[in-house]
């Protein structure tokens, strides 16, 4: 897991949406969710013909919650649980279905943006674009994607061009010193589209200590440029390039035994974390027999680079990079009524690591994976079928053998009957392998990678012929072999990682409720229960019970829109390093309710003031333990499109 320097062990355990102008709110009726990350074809695929669980957040709802993180919206997402360390901009994780933070794949228009060097994503640097929507697939996915999607995939997708076109900047001021903004010019001709956009946030922040008075604040930046172009009808390019930096306050936590607040966050004046990342991916893709067969080719990277600082240079580090290539083949055949498709995809990944905290080993090592998939879909009137077959060999660990089917069939009252059957696996990170922190932590070459098998059963009613209102419920159950575990062996109690040999469990419900019964009025609500045990005791930062409900409304001309958010965190439990010894002592963390509103007013066509309250309760809450949450705030700005 993503850790901070001298806290390592203290943090341880721890169809796309149609095109809006910038200043018009969505129509709250949004036509059916397709979507692209269900299937390694490159084609859509509708959500309701889905036998997993997918959640799909669109532009119009991020603007609407005036989302800057896209970890903030991920709250409102079934089965997901968040933890930030600190203020914005800080790590931030977010556990699936009670899996493990690192258990989850994101990706960012395709590309893998997991950190090589930690083995998983922090979504604390993610800022939200102008015009973009989320992914949100639930559920055993390495059969598709290899390595990290035991709990599911998180695809953030920035709109092209020709799905959004048009100009537009933002900028606003609130609470904590904060500034943010962003600007986006995206357009389109007969055969090329661009877009080109910028985000930033900066906060003066807030004291996140208990009984701290050091605001702890952060700078957050990305941009990115996406292009498309189409010489002939039956060829296309496609690239994107993306760069994110953040350079976020931390504090540490008290590593003096003599002092009664020994393993709580304590004010560390002059620690932070920088976080510099650039990512990129080049696609060509050829399309045959009438588009049926469709051919793509795509070469990636990531280059991450993290450094937690004090007043007295660099504490830790590490720099990691991914370069992935992949050929994927899909071919559609069949009638009107019973449509199959084909999809062969060759992977090959190439990870390559280092540390750079002083004092520890800095040679640079790297891992060599070839993933070969196999995947079925069938489509036959109102049934829908699939399977995937995957197989990877990998250089340092024993190769995989992952799979998972799925199925879903409407019936003609609308209710739908879903389904999904499958397994995941998780390579260790390099830390885990080969971390070393002095008198504190040592990393274990040994390491097998982590299996998951599980299935989830769903069931949802639509109302009215025009859907004007979903429920749906699911339930979900897996097991987790080979789990890596922190352990702290005498006589030195040094942390050190080990697998199981006893079996993890996961299971839990999920509801999920959206009903637009006017034009002027929409609801959204997710809750989830979920139950997770890592040798048969309770796992730490996944709360029992998470729920969220957002409701909109609208004015009659759609000059108008306010949203209220309700959010609620069910109590959980952390770690708390405040025995001598290092080893962890559990301890409660209690619930709370944020409540955050915000509204909007086009006051001319392309101008449009906007504002909102965070915590309007100013609730008193901590996601960490002793890491105090943000008391209540407020912001206001306005945003120009053209």
């Amino acid at each position: 897991m993503l850790k901070y320097g001298p806290s390592i062990i203290a943090l341880a355990a721890a169809t796309p949406a149609l095109a809006q102008t910038a200043d018009t709110p969505a129509d709250p009726r949004p036509a059916g969710d397709i979507i692209v990350t269900a299937s390694r074809s490159g084609d859509g695929v509708p959500a309701g013909r889905l036998g997993a669980s997918v959640t799909v957040i669109d532009g119009a709802a991020l603007d609407r919650r005036q989302t800057r993180f896209v970890s903030d919206i991920l709250r409102d997402v079934p089965g997901l649980a968040i933890s930030r360390t600190g203020a914005s901009g800080s790590l931030t994780q977010v556990r699936v279905r009670g899996s493990e933070a690192n258990h989850v794949l994101v990706l960012v228009d395709g590309i893998e943006v997991a950190d090589p060097f930690q083995g998983e994503y922090d979504l604390g640097g993610l800022l939200a674009d102008p015009a973009a929507r989320i992914e949100v697939l639930r559920g055993q996915q390495s059969s598709l994607y290899g390595s990290d999607a035991i709990g599911g995939v998180i695809h953030y997708i920035t709109l092209s061009g020709r799905e959004a076109p048009g100009y537009s900047a933002r900028i606003e001021g609130g609470s904590f010193g904060t500034i943010a903004g962003s600007a986006r010019a995206a357009g389109a001709s007969e055969t090329f589209d661009y877009a080109v956009s910028g985000s930033y946030y900066g906060t003066k922040g807030y004291a996140t200590a208990r009984g701290g008075t050091r605001d702890v604040g952060s700078e957050n930046a990305g941009a990115t440029a996406k292009f498309g172009w189409t010489p002939a009808e039956n060829f296309r390019l496609g690239g994107v390039l993306r760069y994110s930096y953040s350079d976020a306050d931390n504090n540490d936590s008290e590593y003096d035994t003599a002092s009664p607040r020994f393993g709580y966050t304590i004010d560390s004046p002059g620690v932070h974390v920088t976080n510099e990342s650039f990512y990129g991916l080049l696609s060509a893709e050829l399309t045959a027999l009438d588009g049926r067969w469709v051919t793509a080719l795509s070469g990636q990277f990531a280059d991450t680079t993290r450094k937690g600082l004090t007043s007295f240079g660099l504490s830790y580090g590490d720099k990691g990079r991914r370069y992935k290539g992949s050929l994927t083949s899909s071919l559609r055949f069949g009638n009107d009524a019973v449509q199959h498709r084909l999809t062969g995809a060759v992977d090959v990944e190439r990870e390559d690591f280092r540390s750079l905290t002083p004092f520890s080993f800095q040679g640079r090592r790297h891992t060599d994976n070839i993933g070969l998939v196999g995947q079925y879909e069938l489509v036959a009137g109102e049934l829908s079928l699939g399977g995937s077959l995957r197989h990877d060999d990998n250089d340092r660990f024993d190769d995989s053998t992952t799979w998972r089917v799925q199925g879903s069939y409407r019936l003609p009252t609308g209710t739908r009957l879903r389904g999904a059957y499958g397994t995941g696996v998780k390579n260790p990170g390099y830390f885990e392998l080969f971390g070393y922190v002095d008198g504190r932590y040592i990393g274990n070459p040994n390491l097998r990678p982590e299996k998951s098998e599980g299935w989830e059963g769903g069931i949802e009613q639509s109302f009215g012929a025009s859907d004007w209102a979903t429920l749906g419920a699911t339930w979900f159950d897996a097991v987790l072999t080979d789990e890596i575990f922190t352990t702290y062996p005498p006589p030195s109690f040094e942390a050190t990682p080990a697998n199981r040999t006893t079996k993890s469990k996961q299971h839990g419900i999920e509801v999920f409720a959206s009903a637009r019964p006017i034009p002027e009025l929409a609801f959204d609500l997710a809750y989830t229960w979920v139950a997770s045990k890592e040798d048969g005791v309770r796992e730490i930062r996944r709360p029992r019970h998470v729920a969220s409900v957002n409701t909109t409304l609208f004015s009659a001309d759609r000059r108008f829109s306010g949203t209220l958010t309700l959010r609620y965190n069910g109590q959980q439990i952390d770690a708390a390093y405040t025995d001598p010894s290092y080893v962890p002592v559990i301890v409660s963390l209690k619930d709370y309710v944020l409540m955050n509103l915000g509204a909007e007013y086009r006051v001319r066509p392309g101008v449009t003031l906007f504002g909102r309250v965070e915590n309007i309760l100013d609730a008193d809450y901590e996601e960490v333990f002793s890491t105090v949450g943000a008391g209540r705030s407020a912001y206001a700005g306005v945003r120009l499109s053209f």
